[in-house]
This record gives structure tokens, C-alpha cells and sequence, in this order.
């Protein structure tokens, strides 16, 4: 530990100038004023925990933990995907490699995981206790629900960290994660139990999953000497495009980080094409490539077939009237997160018109086979959450879902146009308003692909307030006008798409 200290201590003699008074003044200033600004949300979230404390909708919980244990899983996915173990370009490339002991050099950032644990573990206790009720004692029952999120989170990454150690674990830990997910399915319903228990009961249960945690958390810091230099490079390397891409403003950038990084690496088995993509059928014969794509990651599907029923939980759980919008924003969200899933071969014609050339397939056929397949995915899965809502009774009755299919063809108009939409001009004009100063460049790509979708789902979003104001609308003229719409908007993006750089 003292050769690290020696050598942390020489880089820093030698890199940025020491820190003043001055500067440790701004970082407890900082503190304080971020304190105060949080002082008045967490005393007003409590407040409602007591107020409400004991008046929990059976109906309501079970959705809510739902919610709960997705985010869960998220958590423990985003955590893998980072690393979770990290260093600065600069450590990785000399500290990493050099004769110190390694897990010295990786405390640092041990110590960055813990807190990023602890404070996702606190939001993660709040909302279960916002979700089952507090009942009697709600500061008791709050004090083990931050125990309970606070265990699940610090053994979640120190389970992470286990398996960043061992490479043989990297390959399981999805299936890992799956039985950690129905695992953690039952461990909140017996939880659910628990906080209504007495307290002796509670805290034994809370007692539990710490000490579980604890053991978790003490073999992933022994671990910590044993994980690969080249998994170490590997994730700083990826953290240090993502933070560039962030320095940048680029968000197009990280998801190539997130694809390049994914195949990198990897054999991938041959197989014969279809004999109808082996006759003349050029174009469908280019597109196939989305589909092989898709079918090599079954673990992105089954995340899109999960997803379907968010917007079902959330119309489930909270009951205000700000839940529609919520809805509609997660099956707007959700359905072109679908549509742009399979872009990736579009995307890469319009980077690369040469080597899109070189198939010898037109820039208009080539996209008209690749929209066939993001047309069925964000159809599947608009359908599949439509048809949820109208099981838990959100939607009135009729053939709600079949907006599901009739929407597709915009949404992969959107989509399409969303993978050939070009890096932010940050040189474009700000648009200074009451609120504050708005750069045109990062909205004018934000906007590119949604205004498509916008526009060929027009007919939905106009019966929006109409059925607020004035009830339900007819579902017969609906259907047609979407459909008409749909399919116009989708034409007619593929007719104006005549070059590699149009549309």
C-alpha cells in the first residue's frame, strides 16, 4: 500500500498542480449546497411514507415490486457491462501492468463501487418501503429497508466483481443473473411478508441478507488481486470512449461502443442461407444480416419481450392522473427502442456508402428489405404491450392491440431514419429562452427519426386528448386513418431515400 501511496504521490508531483485551501473550499461548498438542495425531497418523501404508512394497495404492490426487481436486474447488468472494475486511461496503462500490487492500485475505485452501491441500495430500499407501506414504526420499518436494498446492491456488485476475477464466470453470469432475477422475485415476496412482521422478525431477515452481503463483499475484496490485466484494459479502454463520447456529446458514438464491443472477440458459427436468399434476391440477401444479427443475441430479445410489460406495470402501480402520460411516453419509448434494435446494417450503409456499393444493391431496395424486420419487432412488441393494458382493464374494450401492427411501418420509418441521421452540429445556433439557453444542434438530433414516427402515427396521437376531453373515439376510423398514414409516411421515406446520404 505504501509503494502505491509513493507512486500516486510522485504522479501527482508531477501532473496537475497540488490542491489549495481555495479548492478544498469550492468541494465542501459544493457539498453543502447539494445537501440543502436534497435536504427538502428526502424530508418530504418521508413525510409521505408516514402519512401514508399502512395504506398500501394489495393490487398496487405487485406491480410495484415488479417494477422494483427489474431495476434490480438493471442495476446488475449496467454493473457488469461497465466493468465493473475501472481505472483512468493513465492508471490502466502503467499502474495496471506495473509490479505493484494490484489490488492497492484498484482501492480507490473499490471504494467509488461501495458508494455507488450504498446510495442505489438506499433508493432501492425507499421504494420498497413506498411500495409495501410502512404500517407501524415507519422509521424502524425504513431503517431495514435501506438494509434490505443496501444488501441486495452491495452483494449484487461485489458478485459482479467475482465474476470480472473469473473469467470463467463471465460466460454464466447472464444465466446467473436470470436466477438471481426469480430468486429475488420470491426474496421480495417473503420480504413483502416480512415488513409487515413484527420487528424482531424484520431485522432478523435484515440481519440475513447483510451478513450474506458481507461474505460477498469480503471475497470480491479478495478478489480484487486477482482480476486480469486484460480484462482491467479492456474496461477502462471502454470507459474511456463512452466518457469521451459524453465530453463530446455524441450519444451515436456509445452505441457503436456497445455493438463493437459486444462481437469483439467472439467465433461466430457458419451456416447456410435460406435457398430463397441464395436465388437473385439481392436485397432480401443484404438484409438477412439484420436477422443473423438478432438471432445471435436471444438476451436482447428476451430484455424487449420483458420490457412489454412495463407499460402494464406502471399503469398498475401508480394511480395519479399523470400515469397516461407515463404510458404513453413508455409505449412511444419502448416502441421504437424496438424499431431501432435491428438498424445496425442501415446504419452502416449510410457510414459507409463504398462499402455499401460494393454489394451492388441500390441504396432504396437495400433499405426497403432492411425495414421489413424492424417493421415485425416494433409491431410484436407494440402489440404485446397494448394487449397487457387491455388485460388489467387500462384500455376499453375492443381490438386496441391491432394499433400495434397498424403503427409498425412508421415506426420503422423512424427508426431508419434515426440510423442514418447524422453526428450533432454543435455549430448550429442556441435558442435563448425564459427557461434558459437551448442548443439547436443536440434537439435537431434528438428530433431526426422521432418526427417520422410523429407524423405516421398522427392519427393516434391526435385521439390522445380527444378521448381525455371527450371519451372514447371510435376505433373503426382510427384503425383506417392509421393505417393509411402508416403505410404513406413509410412509402414515402423510402422513395426520398435515393442516395447512401438521403432520407
Amino acid at each position: 500500500m505504501s509503494d502505491v501511496r509513493a507512486v500516486r504521490a510522485f504522479l501527482r508531483s508531477r501532473g496537475r498542480a497540488p490542491v489549495t485551501w481555495s479548492d478544498r473550499y469550492v468541494t465542501v461548498f459544493g457539498l453543502v449546497v447539494a445537501a440543502l438542495v436534497l435536504a427538502h425531497p428526502v424530508t418530504s418523501a418521508f413525510t409521505s411514507l408516514t402519512a401514508a404508512a399502512g395504506q398500501t394497495d394489495p393490487s398496487q404492490a405487485g406491480a410495484g415490486l415488479a417494477l422494483i426487481a427489474l431495476a434490480y436486474a438493471g442495476f446488475m447488468r449496467l454493473a457488469r457491462t461497465v466493468g465493473p472494475v475501472v481505472l483512468p486511461a493513465a492508471d490502466a496503462a502503467w499502474l495496471v501492468l506495473s509490479p505493484l500490487p494490484r489490488r492497492p492500485v484498484l482501492a480507490r475505485t473499490a471504494l467509488v463501487l461501495v458508494a455507488v452501491s450504498v446510495v442505489a441500495g438506499a433508493a432501492l430500499g425507499v421504494a420498497l418501503l413506498a411500495v409495501l407501506g410502512g404500517g407501524g414504526h415507519v422509521a424502524v420499518r425504513l431503517a431495514l429497508a435501506l438494509a434490505l436494498g443496501m444488501s441486495a446492491t452491495l452483494g449484487g456488485m461485489a458478485t459482479a466483481v467475482l465474476a470480472q476475477a473469473h473469467p470463467a464466470w463471465g460466460s454464466r453470469f447472464d444465466a446467473g443473473l436470470l436466477l438471481a432475477l426469480v430468486l429475488l422475485l420470491v426474496t421480495v415476496l417473503v420480504v413483502a411478508f416480512v415488513m409487515h412482521a413484527p420487528a424482531g422478525l424484520a431485522a432478523a431477515c435484515a440481519t440475513a441478507c447483510a451478513t450474506a452481503s458481507a461474505v460477498l463483499v469480503r471475497q470480491a475484496w479478495a478478489a480484487l488481486g486477482r482480476i486480469p490485466a486484460r480484462s482491467l484494459l479492456a474496461a477502462s479502454t471502454r470507459a474511456g470512449r463512452v466518457a469521451a463520447a459524453a465530453t463530446l456529446i455524441d450519444p451515436g458514438v456509445l452505441s457503436w461502443i456497445a455493438e463493437d464491443d459486444h462481437w469483439r472477440g467472439r467465433v461466430l458459427r457458419s451456416r447456410v442461407w435460406p435457398r430463397l436468399l441464395r436465388a437473385r434476391w439481392a436485397a432480401p440477401a443484404l438484409a438477412w444480416s439484420d436477422w443473423r444479427r438478432l438471432g445471435r443475441r436471444p438476451a436482447r430479445l428476451c430484455a424487449l419481450l420483458a420490457s412489454t410489460a412495463l407499460p402494464s406495470l406502471a399503469s398498475a402501480t401508480l394511480a395519479s392522473p399523470a400515469t397516461n402520460g407515463l404510458v404513453a411516453a413508455l409505449l412511444a419509448i419502448g416502441a421504437m427502442t424496438a424499431a431501432a434494435a435491428c438498424t445496425t446494417g442501415a446504419r452502416r450503409d449510410h457510414d459507409d456508402p463504398a462499402l455499401s456499393r460494393l454489394s451492388g444493391v441500390g441504396a432504396r431496395a437495400a433499405l426497403t428489405a432492411r425495414a421489413v424486420l424492424p417493421m415485425l419487432l416494433s409491431a410484436a412488441w407494440l402489440t404485446l404491450a397494448l394487449a397487457g393494458l387491455g388485460v388489467i382493464g387500462a384500455l376499453p374494450p375492443g381490438p386496441w392491440w391491432s394499433l400495434g401492427i397498424l403503427c409498425a411501418p412508421a415506426l420503422a420509418a423512424g427508426a431508419l431514419r434515426m440510423a442514418r441521421r447524422r453526428p450533432i452540429d454543435h455549430t448550429m445556433p442556441v435558442i435563448h429562452t425564459p427557461a434558459g439557453s437551448i442548443p439547436t444542434g443536440p434537439l435537431i438530433w434528438a428530433a431526426t427519426g422521432a418526427d417520422v414516427a410523429a407524423l405516421g402515427c398522427l392519427p393516434v396521437l391526435a385521439a390522445v386528448p380527444t378521448s381525455v376531453s371527450a371519451g372514447t373515439p371510435a376505433l373503426g376510423p382510427l384503425l383506417v386513418a392509421q393505417a393509411v398514414s402508416g403505410v404513406a409516411v413509410l412509402v414515402v421515406f423510402l422513395l426520398r431515400a435515393a442516395g447512401p446520404r438521403g432520407g
